[in-house]
């Protein structure tokens, strides 16, 4: 299981993903999944992974494989879009064909989700979730962030959070805290986390950085963020119509 968040903002796109991958207790391993396609001044696009690890390093590796050929391909399609298009197909694609070559195996889940994010030249930022079926949505004014993995812990607070209007560094936090959340309840996410950004009409990833264990921000925020939620707590009264002997 993974955990992966992108924020729509009036400032950019703002992406962080962790990078543990569980196949049990006794085999953790950590593989990035964010991945950026790059032409400086023409177009980025910032892809986030979740699911099957066999089924989004082949789709990945399809879609790399791509750019050498006369195809359609990231770098050269003339929407994010298209863009978002690509990736769906491909994850239907892998999708069939390794279920197809394991049916006499055993139930395996070969599902993934992919977020799609970036800007081309002529086109604003945009932001997409593609499912496994291979179809996909797009993030609105009203619904400014996707995540895909092992969401849930994280949600309440980026949805009383975050706005297309937050800026960058408030909805930073938040997507911090969205982490925290998430690793205090599931052990199957955990760092380090990724974290990239796309700046509205800079063409390129404006900042990248990764947290790691011995990152003191992030260990700062974790530990103000538990202390104010005890504070908070302890300070709301209890109901008035309990009562018990």
């Amino acid at each position: 299981m993974t955990y992966c968040v992108a924020m729509a903002l009036h400032e950019g796109l703002l992406f962080a993903s962790d990078s543990r991958t569980n196949a049990g207790v006794d085999h953790v391993s950590t593989f990035s999944k964010m991945t950026i396609f790059e032409a400086s001044g023409e177009r980025v696009i910032v892809l986030l992974n979740s699911g099957n690890l066999a089924t989004t390093q082949t789709v990945v590796s399809r879609l790399r494989k791509a750019l050498a050929t006369d195809g359609p391909n990231l770098l050269n399609v003339p929407s994010l879009f298209d863009c978002a298009t690509l990736v769906g197909e491909g994850v239907r694609q892998v999708i069939s064909h390794h279920s197809g070559q394991q049916a006499q195996q055993g139930s395996v889940d070969f599902s993934c989700n992919f977020l799609v994010g970036g800007q081309i030249a002529g086109e604003r930022p945009r932001l997409f979730l593609v499912y496994p079926e291979g179809n996909f949505i797009e993030a609105t004014d009203d619904t400014p962030f996707f995540q895909i993995g092992e969401s849930k812990y994280g949600k309440p607070i980026i949805d009383r959070v975050v706005k297309t209007e937050t800026s960058v560094a408030e909805a930073l936090k938040c997507a911090l805290v969205s982490f925290d959340s998430t690793m205090r309840s599931n052990l199957s996410v955990g760092l380090p986390l990724d974290i990239a950004l796309v700046g509205t009409d800079a063409l390129a990833v404006t900042f990248r950085h990764r947290i790691d264990t011995d990152d003191v921000y992030f260990g700062s925020l974790r530990q103000g963020w538990s202390q104010g939620l005890k504070k908070v707590f302890n300070e709301l009264p209890a109901p008035d119509w309990f009562r018990y002997d």
